[in-house]
């Protein structure tokens, strides 16, 4: 098997010296990560030193090592790592002739991206990439290109940002043929200052693109005037999606599938496909649209993007759906606990509305870096709470006082601190046959309250 790196070819890359010579096949920073022929790379940060962990690393099976410092193992010698992380990545997407996807957006991106790498895996088996979980940072990304292997047909990368000028780093390191927004919503307000701010920061993605290259953009945005405006500096080609008169790539056919999904047909400007969207929610039909656009802009074969996105997966803390133990039988329990914004909050609060079930159950945590607007961002949430037929609300987090206020005699609820709370307020309020959403940022910890469900603790109580 080929190596995905040689110690000659990384030296060459990062410019500098190696102890000796080696084969990679496999690039990680967190030395908890590293598996047996990985290349660990001992990144320097505010609190630790991964110079501290680099003979844990080779404990676990690394076969060499970046470093700024001589160490006892097979490794090259550079002046700084985390420079010598960013030129790894760029020497890889040199070296590949890869179609390369950017894709950012505040909405949709990891969802957008798995879809994505699962249409493009199943027309190059075994030859598309994508980054993992959600490494969109400024060392996820780098990291998610340098092990790109050089022989990928398809390459998939998300971009994140909290600052203006971070997605403009990012877009010239992947330097994406066709690069993607998702969709624009107040996540971030508290840095960026307002919801065209953000528009701006996520347009940043354009700016890499490679010549000719091709911007996907969401038509039912609001602020779609300013991402076709940025757009167009730096693009060959504009393509629009969505379910409103007027977009590129429409769904002009939506019906309810058997399976919880839906049944659509996409109108594209040469073609048109019938497709299903496995994952519920509307959502998910412009996931699937962005999907279909990208694919169609990267010349991918349509039919099998729709089969693709018949058969995705939900994934943990992200719709990851489950049956439960609870008193009496099982319920369903909807993990979106892994990232929330006023955008997503509605989106999956309307996918527990028309869930069919006994009871409905929400359980909402505080939405993150929504600044001086949180107060009112979080009271919002009322009127898709009520719309949804929500039965019982569990409320997590100080930040979600204002939402209680506005629910308060309307609909049954509780409000705890925090997430180690969370568990005692649900007991007795959840039977068999109900539906239960969780979901809230990541930092607030409610996957733990999802373990926990997962593992029956709520099973036999009454």
């Amino acid at each position: 098997m080929t190596p995905l790196w040689t110690s000659a070819d990384i030296a060459s890359a990062v410019s500098g010296t190696a102890s000796a010579a080696f084969e990679a096949n496999g690039v990680a920073f967190d030395s908890r990560e590293v598996t047996a022929g990985d290349l660990f790379i001992a990144l320097s940060g505010e609190t630790t030193d991964g110079h501290r962990f680099v003979d844990q690393a080779f404990a676990q099976g690394a076969a060499g090592a970046i470093v700024s410092q001589p160490v006892d193992h097979p490794h090259i010698l550079v002046a700084d790592t985390r420079a010598a992380l960013d030129s790894l990545g760029v020497a890889a997407r040199a070296r590949t002739s890869a179609t390369v996807v950017g894709i950012t957006g505040s909405v949709g991106k990891t969802g957008t991206k798995e879809a994505l790498w699962a249409a493009f895996d199943r027309m190059a088996p075994g030859r598309a990439h994508r980054s993992l979980k959600s490494y969109n940072n400024h060392t996820g990304v780098p990291l998610s290109l340098s092990r790109m292997p050089a022989d990928t047909r398809f390459g998939v990368f998300e971009m994140g940002m909290n600052h203006a000028g971070e997605i403009a780093a990012h877009t010239r390191l992947v330097r994406p043929h066709v690069a993607v927004i998702t969709t624009i919503a107040p996540a971030h307000i508290e840095n960026l200052g307002s919801i065209e701010n953000i528009a701006r920061a996520k347009a940043e993605i354009f700016e890499g693109l490679e010549p000719g290259g091709t911007a996907i953009i969401p038509h039912d945005s609001p602020q779609r005037d300013i991402l076709i405006e940025a757009a167009q500096r730096h693009a060959g080609r504009v393509l629009t999606f969505g379910l409103g008169q007027g977009a590129d790539v429409r769904a002009m056919d939506m019906v309810p599938s058997k399976s919880g999904g839906t049944l659509i047909t996409v109108q594209l400007p040469g073609a048109s496909l019938t497709m299903t969207v496995g994952q519920p929610g509307e959502h998910w039909v412009t996931n699937a649209l962005a999907v279909i656009a990208t694919v169609e802009a990267a010349g991918g074969d349509l039919a099998i993007a729709g089969l693709a996105m018949a058969e995705l997966p939900g994934m943990p803390g992200r719709g990851a759906r489950s049956n439960i133990a609870v008193p009496g039988g099982e319920a369903l329990l909807i993990d979106e606990s892994y990232n929330a914004n006023p955008a997503s909050m509605r989106a999956t609060l309307k996918v527990l509305g028309e869930q069919m079930a006994a009871r409905r159950v929400a359980v909402l945590g505080t939405m993150r870096e929504l600044g001086d607007h949180g107060p009112r961002f979080h009271a919002e949430l009322a009127e898709p709470i009520l719309s949804a037929g929500v039965d019982f609300a569990l409320l997590v987090g100080e930040e979600m006082a204002p939402l209680g206020q506005a629910l308060e005699g309307r609909v049954d609820f509780a409000h705890v601190p925090a997430a180690a709370d969370a568990l005692a307020a649900l007991d007795g309020r959840i039977g068999a046959g109900d539906a239960v959403l969780i979901k809230a940022s990541n930092s607030v910890g409610l996957g733990r309250l999802v373990a926990q469900l997962t593992g029956g603790a709520l099973a036999g109580k009454d």
